[in-house]
């Protein structure tokens, strides 16, 4: 894939996700622990994808995908958002803001919170109708 530790940024990822909502374990188990692993590689997939192809709306379209996905199956939009930013601050960590492709990553991991937040914001008006 890339030089960047991809399994070690889904495993502080995961780590921190479940820090921040212990609920989590107990709602989702084991089981669900490992889906948020594969998610995250998922994710770690798709900002490959996007940086080889230069394209940052190959992961924003992946992002909008995932969270009608992920929302009828009873998520919320921030939920994803939040993953976006974990992942952003353990690539920060790990590989810092001038290495490439994790600049790219960073980039394209904002873009699509920034069309998840449209998003998100065009579903509160059209619940409020």
């Amino acid at each position: 894939m890339t030089n960047l530790p991809v399994n070690k940024i889904v495993e502080k990822v995961t780590e921190q996700i479940y820090e921040q909502e212990p609920t989590l374990l107990q709602k989702f188990g084991k089981r669900g622990k490992q889906k948020c692993i594969e998610d995250n590689h998922y994710h770690m997939r798709y900002l490959h994808t996007s940086y080889l192809l230069q394209n940052e709306a190959v992961f924003s379209d992946y992002a909008l995908w995932l969270n009608s996905l992920l929302t009828s199956r009873g998520m919320k939009t921030k939920h994803i958002i939040d993953n976006f930013i974990l992942i952003e601050e353990v690539l920060l960590e790990l590989a810092g803001d001038s290495d490439e492709p994790a600049k790219s990553y960073i980039l394209y991991l904002r873009a699509a919170n920034e069309v998840l937040r449209r998003e998100e914001k065009n579903d509160s008006i059209t619940d409020e109708k």
